[in-house]
């Protein structure tokens, strides 16, 4: 039987669209409230139609030393151009990217996943520094 983290496939972003780029400072203050930026196609440009599109991204942050980690938010992405008119032929498309205001006390870990409808589930991980 697998499990759903064998499931993750990962990959340089540079190079493959399907990977979540996560854009942030390096180091921020304790209690600093700033953006964590997070999308997909940031080198090479992902589809956003009926038939092939991102789903869903989800940012989670997982602090130094501790066992667990917090989902910062879970964001779906549902207008990929559909409309009774047939595929790609709706009025609206949600674009694959979100900022998220976080505040932190502790460094760790900044972890994002992706799901593409068509080629799965991608993640990556980005550090961050609390001074």
């Amino acid at each position: 039987m697998s499990r759903i983290g064998e499931l993750f496939q990962t990959a340089d972003w540079k190079a493959e669209k399907h990977v979540p780029v996560i854009e942030c400072p390096d180091e921020i203050a304790a209690d600093e409230i700033f953006d964590i930026s997070v999308s997909l196609g940031k080198a090479v440009a992902h589809p956003n139609t009926t038939e092939h599109h991102i789903a869903r991204i989800q940012l989670y942050f997982k602090p130094d030393g501790d066992k667990f980690s917090y989902e910062l938010g879970n964001y779906e992405f549902t207008a990929h151009g559909a409309s009774v008119e047939g595929p790609n032929t709706g009025p609206a498309y949600t674009n694959h990217s979100v900022v998220t205001k976080v505040k932190l006390k502790k460094s760790g870990t900044l972890h994002a996943t992706a799901y593409c409808n068509i080629h799965g589930l991608w993640e990556n991980s980005k550090p961050i520094t609390v001074k």
